[in-house]
């Protein structure tokens, strides 16, 4: 998969605990950012799958 550039205009208090964020985890800003997108996008799916899931009459085994 090839990257490409996104850029984007934040206000500067964003910006500044989106560093503080990412300093803690030891991560650069764009990584931690790219992370963050990731991880929301993928948690969207996720709960589309189980929404159809459920739709479909499946359920999840009780444990």
């Amino acid at each position: 998969m090839g990257s490409r550039v996104l850029s984007l205009r934040v206000d500067g208090e964003l910006l500044e605990r989106l560093r503080q964020h990412a300093a803690k985890r030891g991560m650069s800003v764009q990584d931690y950012v790219v992370r963050t997108l990731i991880r929301e996008d993928f948690d969207e799916r996720f709960k589309s799958s189980v929404d159809e899931t459920e739709k479909l009459g499946g359920r999840w085994p009780a444990t």
